[in-house]
């Protein structure tokens, strides 16, 4: 599990279940971005959602704090029926006020540093076709469309892959630590 990760004034941690509300919120708003027509209504109680996904014993719910205020969230686990060397990011959201700060990258590098630790090879995700700026930031970072999953006709996602590199592999490569890169996101 993840220690605090602090960068900066940046620190990255497991969420609470009491911050399960502020968490949906942020969702909320980051979700209202990229809808054209509005975020669908639906009888999904998401502060509910969320409990679950921090209670769950196989997932991971990491937060980004500054000052002490949530700015950043993501989760994932490896999906059922998946090889366990796969992980699936279910959700990745970075306050929209904060965008363009760094927070993203910091917060995605945490996700890599768990899943190089938890021996994953392989992360998966699918994002919004509308959300442009999304899909922008996930190439940045090496996503690239899976070929396992390309989009049907009428699909609203678009599914992504991503090769976890080892940490042997990353310094093979000469691949630098990005996290304190404040550039992106």
């Amino acid at each position: 599990m993840i220690s605090d990760r602090v960068t900066g004034a940046l620190v990255i941690r497991a969420a609470l279940p009491a911050e399960a509300e502020t968490i949906a919120d942020l969702h909320f708003r980051a979700r209202s971005t990229y809808y054209p027509d509005g975020v669908p209504q639906g009888d999904m109680d998401w502060a509910e959602a969320w409990r679950g996904s921090i209670a769950r014993p196989d997932a991971h719910v990491l937060c980004a704090v500054a000052q002490g205020r949530i700015i950043g969230i993501a989760s994932f686990r490896t999906d059922e029926g998946a090889p366990a060397d796969t992980v699936r990011l279910f959700q990745f959201h970075v306050d929209p006020d904060r965008w363009r700060a760094g927070i993203g990258r910091a917060l995605h590098a945490a996700c890599v540093e768990e899943w190089q630790a938890d021996g994953k090879r392989t992360a998966t995700l699918d994002v919004h076709v509308d959300n442009l700026r999304a899909q922008a930031f996930y190439a940045r970072l090496g996503w690239v469309p899976d070929p396992e999953n390309p989009p049907e006709e009428g699909d609203h996602h678009l599914y992504l892959r991503y090769a976890v590199a080892g940490r042997a592999d990353r310094a093979a490569d000469g691949v630098a630590d990005r996290t304190a890169d404040t550039a992106g996101e």
